[in-house]
């Protein structure tokens, strides 16, 4: 009979055990499950998950490009890095020998950095004092760089255009409301102009931007003539898209930043 007992005890502590294992499996199944619905989050949200422990990290989705239903000019078929690198390069001695055959020495100033291109214009190329509108002699030199901008353009990540105003009197800043509203239109003015003048399929309008700055990034001294004329000025920053690096895209800026206040909300 003891020994009956001891062999019942066992049996019981074998279906304690089962219990146990049936728990750990519907556990795990529930972790798997949590996993599975994990994989299908937006691949974009993933990536800045990830990047955000290791900026480093590059993760290959296995998907289509994030920026394809927004950006026509760049397809499926996406430049390499060295082909950006040619196309920027490509686009600076097309500009630096346009500017040398353009106008008088330092209207137009070109330089070409690490991933861009940067154009200025002093004032007297596209407008005349206290006005937004474009000269004639400015719009035929906008003109002539179209093509270039066209023929670089799925290598562009972003076009700004960048109006600034002159300080008109010493220790007494500029009406604001006058000073933003001039630098603003002036860039937006441009910026309209190589929109309504360039092959959407070429130079994606949605990778423009405008901004004015009113007087407020002067290059030289208000007070003198000279100064002045430096400060007003029209610049263009035209940065190359870094293939490898989705999240610089600013197109996937804007749209990751959009969606993040969908979802928030």
């Amino acid at each position: 009979m003891a020994s009956l007992k001891k062999k019942k005890g066992g049996g019981e502590g074998g279906a304690n055990w089962m219990d146990t294992y049936g728990d750990m499996v519907t556990l795990l199944l529930c972790f798997f499950v949590l996993l599975y619905s994990i994989s299908t989050i937006d691949a974009e949200k993933w990536m800045i998950v990830v990047r955000s422990f290791n900026r480093d990290a590059l993760i290959d989705t296995g998907g289509p490009d994030p920026n394809a239903s927004q950006s026509k000019s760049i397809g499926n078929d996406l430049p390499a890095t060295t082909q950006v690198e040619s196309d920027l390069t490509e686009l600076y001695e097309f500009l630096a020998a346009y500017a040398a055959a353009s106008g008088e020495s330092g209207e137009i100033l070109v330089s070409q950095g690490d991933g861009y291109v940067f154009l200025s214009f002093a004032d007297a190329v596209f407008f005349d004092p206290n006005s937004s509108v474009l000269r004639p002699d400015g719009e035929a030199m906008l003109s002539g760089i179209i093509p270039a901008l066209e023929q670089c353009g799925r290598s562009i990540d972003e076009l700004r255009v960048l109006g600034h105003t002159a300080q008109l009197y010493q220790n007494v800043d500029n009406e604001p409301y006058t000073d933003w509203g001039l630098s603003s239109a002036r860039a937006a003015n441009v910026a309209a102009y190589i929109q309504s003048n360039s092959d959407h399929e070429l130079l994606d309008p949605g990778r423009m931007t405008a901004e004015g700055h009113a007087q407020w990034r002067a290059v030289g001294d208000n007070a003198t003539t000279e100064g002045m004329m430096k400060n007003r000025r029209v610049e263009m920053i035209i940065t190359g898209r870094d293939i490898d690096d989705v999240l610089s895209d600013s197109y996937q800026q804007y749209y990751t930043m959009y969606n993040s206040t969908q979802t928030s909300n």
